[in-house]
């Protein structure tokens, strides 16, 4: 048997006063997900456990087996390697934004207007960045979808570096950088947080007026013109999930985050031409992608990542979210539907409501559809409904062992 994992990263929300104190799942028309809630088995999941606002990183490396409380360093490591570079121990990365900063370096827009070209370009002159004092540090910056961006610190001397430092992102526009601060008292992380904090000062004197950035300006579009970098990791050691679970595996997703969370995982990883990791990502591609893949002989086991609905609960854009629901239900989801002989999981990472604009411990809601599950007596897939199914509530640690288990795969405990 086949199983995969679709995860519509950021789905979950809280009930809206716009929308009658419905949440956006329930209020969207989803004729295929409820078609799916009513031939599956439904329940509520904590992705790492109840009350603990997760990741989108924490919560995928909870979901796919491995405990985060060990496997995670940062997120830094997860985006390096999703978007190619070559990781090795000592390393240091960090997952950056392209950001906008005024002539004070006060944020105006931490996303630099959610960018989507040109990003190359500026990478190519950040790369030839050389802090004086650190010249036995290599300072590797890659672009990776839209705003997104990592920068990889590799110490070539004798002079280890250290991920214990804190984060430059000020979370919201109209404050500075943070200054960056070791969090413990080792020179090492001393050394890469005073690092941290000229590059941070150099990358905006290097971009600021760089040709793309000068042409979006014309064009009334705020510039890439700051690197702001979170999420400090050293490279952690993960065991391969096709031999933990004896799988053949694939990631189909849009982001570097979970494509490097995947390939950490050994699994192979499947791009999409037009994938975007935002609301206007080319959902035709990726279900014909699915498609192919699912019904292959190459893999028997897909996690699958959509992002868009992250994207608009981050924005607090209500319309966006609503829209993107309805447009996967309609585009995605009907032709899964048509897979057989497949278990299915439908469910998110966390919840991103709309009146939070961020991660919330708010349990998402989950369906298992495939062959001679349990059904129950759910017949809508939405977080208030949810609660009523079979699965009850569940914890993302636990979701491979019931796929496992469905697919029989699994070894018995004991006599």
């Amino acid at each position: 048997m086949k199983g995969m994992i679709l995860i519509m990263d950021g789905l979950g929300d809280r009930p809206l006063k716009d929308l009658n104190n419905m949440t956006p799942l329930q209020a969207a028309n989803t004729p295929n997900m409820d078609k799916m809630a009513e031939k599956g088995i439904n329940g509520l999941m904590d992705s790492i456990k109840p009350g603990i606002i997760p990741g989108s990183d924490t919560a995928h490396i909870s979901i796919l087996g491995y405990d985060p409380y060990v496997v995670y360093t940062g997120r830094g490591p997860f985006e390096a390697s999703g978007v190619g570079l070559n990781i090795i121990p000592g390393d240091i990365a960090f997952r950056c934004n392209f950001s906008t900063a005024d002539d004070n370096k006060i944020i105006t827009d931490r996303r630099a207007g959610r960018i989507r070209e040109g990003t190359k370009e500026i990478i190519d002159e950040l790369n030839t960045m050389v802090i004086e004092g650190y010249e036995d540090v290599k300072i590797i910056f890659k672009e990776s979808t839209g705003h997104r961006a990592v920068l990889v610190l590799r110490a070539t001397g004798n002079k280890p570096l250290s991920d214990a430092v804190t984060d430059a992102d000020p979370k919201k526009e109209g404050k500075i950088p943070k200054i960056v601060l070791p969090t413990d008292d080792t020179e090492e992380a001393k050394r890469t947080a005073d690092l941290l904090n000229k590059i941070v000062n150099k990358s905006y004197e290097m971009i600021k007026n760089h040709p793309v950035n000068q042409e979006r300006e014309k064009n009334n579009e705020p510039p890439a013109n700051i690197i702001i970098p979170r999420g400090a990791g050293a490279v952690p050691e993960v065991e391969s999930i096709d031999d933990k679970y004896n799988l053949k595996s694939a990631c189909i997703a849009e982001t570097g985050l979970i494509m490097g969370i995947g390939r950490f995982a050994g699994m192979d990883i499947i791009e999409v031409d037009g994938a975007t990791g935002g609301v206007d990502t080319n959902l035709e591609n990726i279900a014909d992608t699915i498609i192919s893949h699912a019904t292959g002989d190459k893999y028997n086991f897909l996690l699958i990542n959509i992002d868009g609905a992250d994207e608009a609960g981050h924005d607090g854009n209500l319309q966006e979210k609503l829209e993107f629901i309805e447009k996967v239900d309609e585009v995605l989801i009907k032709r899964l539907l048509e897979i057989e002989d497949s278990y299915i999981i439908l469910t998110a990472d966390h919840s991103t409501p709309i009146s939070a604009m961020d991660h919330t411990a708010d349990p998402v809601p989950m369906i298992i559809s495939g062959p001679e599950v349990r059904v129950d007596d759910v017949k809508k897939f939405s977080e208030i409904e949810a609660y009523k199914g079979g699965l009850c509530r569940i914890r993302g640690s636990d979701v491979m062992n019931i796929l496992m288990d469905l697919m029989n795969n699994s070894t018995k405990f004991g006599a």
